[in-house]
């Protein structure tokens, strides 16, 4: 018999992130799991609609929009980190684990962000499993939400890789141009914004508003867990940076102070 499409989602979800479990294993390297983090909103769009009872332009967009946006992440962090040195995060939690860290890492960080990605990507799941036909005045909306939220992370994250690529000197090594500018974190900004995005989408289908779930777990996450908090702390004794953040504002958009 086969499983339902909600069942069928999770178990391929715990599926996929043991697979990166092993891939990290072998290469002995945890930052593998933020390539499969991208790549999962992906799996879990493209099976959700793969298993909708009906397809319809509605989940057509939200699953298109976010593949776009899991591809693109994950393609930008895979050129980043394969073959480089494991992400510091993930060493002082290697470090901390010890003999362990080979049985917690399974647990806490690859099933913890399997379960993190059924909840961020539930509007998915909601608009391709509560089929609605038409469009309304959300989803365009949605859509030029989405449009924003992506264009800050992609046009950020292409910026900063840009200006460690050309800069000629070790003394620079802050970037505050372009989007940095306005935002100490221009690429966290736009993808919380993007999930706001993707929740007006799915909002007109039945349950929809239930999706408020997505975009409040990501931007907790990036605001107060292992985005933000995490870069401003490994910063916190750099000088340079805490002269560009008390003018440039920590997450939302603004003019600089001063």
């Amino acid at each position: 018999m086969f499983l339902p499409a909600p069942a069928a989602i999770v178990v391929s979800v715990f599926l996929f992130m043991t697979l990166f479990y092993l891939i990290a294993q072998v290469k002995s390297d945890y930052s593998v799991v933020d390539i499969a983090w991208g790549l999962g909103f992906v799996l879990v769009g493209l099976l959700s609609l793969a298993l909708a009872p009906e397809i319809t332009v509605r989940g057509i967009i939200a699953t298109g929009l976010t593949a776009i946006w899991g591809l693109r992440l994950a393609y930008h962090i895979g050129s980043r980190n394969w073959g480089a040195e494991e992400d510091f995060r993930y060493q002082e939690m290697r470090e901390g684990w010890g003999d362990r860290a080979y049985i917690i890492s399974y647990f806490r960080i690859f099933m913890v962000q399997g379960l993190l990605m059924l909840v961020i990507s539930y509007p998915l799941i909601l608009v391709n499993y509560f089929t609605k036909p038409g469009l309304g005045i959300l989803d365009y909306v949605g859509v030029a939400v989405w449009l924003v939220g992506f264009g800050f992370e992609a046009i950020g994250d292409y910026q900063l890789n840009q200006f460690i690529k050309n800069r000629k000197s070790e003394d620079n090594r802050i970037m505050t141009d372009g989007l940095w500018k306005y935002t100490r974190h221009p690429n966290y900004f736009g993808e919380a914004l993007l999930w706001w995005g993707v929740y007006l989408i799915t909002f007109s289908v039945s349950y929809g508003w239930a999706g408020f779930i997505s975009p409040i777990t990501i931007g907790y996450l990036l605001l107060f867990v292992s985005g933000v908090p995490l870069l401003e702390e490994h910063y916190a004794d750099d000088e340079d940076y805490q002269r560009y953040a008390e003018k440039t504002n920590k997450f939302f958009p603004w003019f600089p102070k001063g």
